[in-house]
């Protein structure tokens, strides 16, 4: 009896150390999300803090054959740059502008992407207003022999602007872009199903026609009567006038 008694609390023991290890090894698991879970607080904090600190500035006009590259060089010279998104054009402006290029296209250059506005975001506000105060209406300048020389900057500071405005408004504009090319998928799916289906009804009209002059030519050769189909009477629909004044007065 008091080798099983020894045996109970021996194994109790054991239960009840490994309920320990259990316990401490949790309580250090959750200690370790907390930690990260501050540290992922900590830095969306410091992330929007100096999201606040950013200014943008709005380009209404990009000279043809600019991109993101060129334009952060010929920017970042007067204050650290976060990021540069460049609208696109549509295709008959990309035309207009490839035939301006088309010496340059000949000698085997790719085609130049054009855009027609573009937005930069500054690392400080104070930059990005002393950007648009000095560089809004001038001369872009540099090298002679630049493409760029002879264009001018349109750029202006928006104030109170954000770049997740941007984005919002870019995923919003994409959205009804989706909207109406599947409502213009949709319109030329029924187009093209009522011509699928007015060419089958010609195909069998033009069938049971050609069935029919075979069988007149068959009975024409043996001498039998040709039977006419009936054809339907037409219909003239007849409509009440008024005689002229002229005739009335005689």
């Amino acid at each position: 009896m008091v080798e099983k008694t020894f045996k109970d609390e021996a194994t109790e023991e054991k239960g009840e150390r490994a309920r320990l290890e259990r316990m401490s090894e949790e309580h250090k698991e959750q200690e370790q999300v907390l930690f990260l879970e501050e540290g992922k607080k900590k830095k969306l904090k410091k992330e929007a803090e100096k999201a606040q600190k950013r200014g943008v500035c709005y380009i209404s006009r990009v000279p043809p054959g600019m991109d993101h590259v060129k334009l952060r060089q010929l920017l970042s010279q007067y204050g650290e740059i976060q990021r540069i998104y460049l609208a696109p054009q549509n295709s008959s402006s990309i035309d207009q502008v490839n035939d301006n290029n088309k010496s340059r296209k000949r000698g085997g250059g790719a085609k130049a992407q054009a855009y027609s506005e573009g937005w930069v975001e500054f690392a400080s506000k104070s930059n990005a207003k002393r950007v648009a105060n000095l560089l809004n209406g001038e001369q872009i300048g540099g090298k002679k022999r630049s493409q760029f020389y002879y264009d001018h900057w349109n750029i202006k500071y928006l104030s109170k602007f954000k770049w997740d405005n941007l984005t919002d408004e870019i995923a919003y504009k994409k959205a009804i872009r989706e909207q109406k090319l599947a409502l213009e998928i949709s319109a030329a799916k029924r187009e093209r199903d009522f011509y699928l289906k007015k060419v089958d009804q010609s195909r069998a009209l033009s069938s049971i026609e050609e069935r029919m002059k075979k069988k007149q030519k068959v009975q024409q050769e043996s001498g039998g009567e040709l039977s006419v189909a009936p054809q339907k009477p037409t219909v003239c629909r007849q409509f009440p006038q008024k005689k002229p004044i002229a005739e009335r007065e005689r």
